[in-house]
């Protein structure tokens, strides 16, 4: 048994100090530290102690990429995002051929075997953007892939793909969501769509339940036109995706799609292989997308995913909001938990669920949230966090 002394231990409804939490590969406990008995102590120094991130959204890191289809890849990123406090991720995939899609689905099958993947994020399963979308909102991905949705090909991976989005106004797809929201338990996602506010009410009706990268790909919010942006905070059903770089939304906007979505909002990255590296050229399924000042662009000067990592993300939108450290927090963790189906064993510090959690600086954060420590299922990594 391990206890954690002298943090503070961010709950999903507050901030706790004065007390300790006992873990072994399971929270156990939260007492005062004179009921830690001979449990091994970790003196967190007055640092946060903050549940393990889940980024349900992110392409790729460290030259890296998920639609690559090499295990070698998912293991390298996997560590590169535990240095972020990150303790599960979704690899998630273009628009690309089915035969690159089969490759990196089976890849990403391979990583998620035990042994494989031994001390970085715990890879929870595939999180495919397309190619089941419309050209007219493609943005960064590649139209000469984009295909009706197709159920067959999605139940062949029905054990791993967890989320995937759907353009619901293409021919077809509307009755392919129903068919999807029967068979499986996948969570459909509304997003690269040219939907009226109509078809994506629709779409919701029939099984949609979640919208990718709210505000970006989609028809906006006006006042006679609500489009998809309108159906999606107007449904407390749907959990909805914000990119928290301050590049893909105004940050003057986080605190009030917040106030509309609650805990049905969920922070991501979209991170692409260019995060973590220097201003360059780098590929994009076939694309080639330049970083200059933290911004990706295709060529054409299109926005083109992120270089953003989740724990940043936190600490953007504890700047520019009034929202308190575990509402921030639990954007990047309990709330990617639930939308996934995973918030009965991870997400959170609550007794009983997985031990994956960090200890992150920063009064109340830096401007780098830097993460001294992550521990996955329990297992401590001193040196994992520079």
């Amino acid at each position: 048994m391990k206890a954690i002394v002298n943090g503070r231990i961010v709950l999903p409804t507050r901030t706790l100090t004065g007390k300790a939490l006992l873990f072994d590969d399971k929270f156990r406990a939260i007492v005062s530290p004179e009921e830690i008995g001979d449990a091994q102590v970790i003196d967190a120094g007055g640092k946060y102690v903050v549940p393990g991130l889940i980024d349900m959204h992110i392409h790729g890191y460290l030259g890296n990429d998920s639609s690559d289809g090499e295990v070698s890849e998912l293991v390298a990123m996997a560590e590169g995002l535990a240095k972020n406090g990150v303790t599960g991720w979704l690899p998630t995939t273009m628009t690309i051929s089915y035969d690159a899609l089969r490759k990196a689905f089976a890849a990403i099958r391979e990583a998620m075997k035990p042994g494989v993947n031994t001390k970085g994020a715990t890879i929870l399963g595939v999180n495919s953007e397309g190619p089941f979308i419309c050209v007219a909102k493609k943005g960064a991905q590649n139209a000469a892939y984009v295909k009706p949705l197709d159920v067959e090909f999605l139940k062949e991976y029905a054990d791993i793909v967890r989320v995937f989005t759907v353009a619901p106004e293409e021919k077809g797809n509307m009755e392919a969501i129903r068919r999807i929201a029967a068979e499986t338990n996948m969570l459909i996602s509304i997003g690269h769509s040219d939907a009226t506010y109509e078809q994506a009410v629709d779409s919701i009706e029939a099984g949609v339940r979640h919208a990718t990268h709210l505000f970006n790909a989609m028809t906006a919010l006006t006042h006679r036109k609500p489009g998809v942006v309108g159906a999606v905070l107007n449904d407390a059903r749907v959990s909805t995706e914000l990119i928290c770089d301050t590049y893909h939304v105004n940050p003057a906007l986080y605190e009030m799609v917040h106030a509309l979505k609650g805990d049905k909002l969920v922070m991501i990255t979209d991170c692409l292989r260019a995060g973590g590296l220097e201003d360059g050229e780098y590929d994009l399924g076939g694309q080639t997308v330049v970083l200059k000042d933290n911004l990706c662009r295709l060529l054409d000067g299109t926005i083109a995913g992120s270089v953003l990592t989740l724990n940043k993300g936190v600490y953007n939108v504890l700047r520019n909001t009034t929202l308190p450290v575990h509402e921030c927090v639990k954007m990047a963790s309990l709330n990617p938990a639930s939308a996934l189906g995973f918030d009965k064993t991870k997400g959170s510090i609550e007794v009983g669920k997985d031990a994956d959690f960090a200890i992150w600086n920063g009064i109340p954060f830096s401007s780098m949230t830097l993460c001294e420590k992550t521990i996955i299922d329990g297992e401590v990594y001193d040196n994992l966090c520079d």
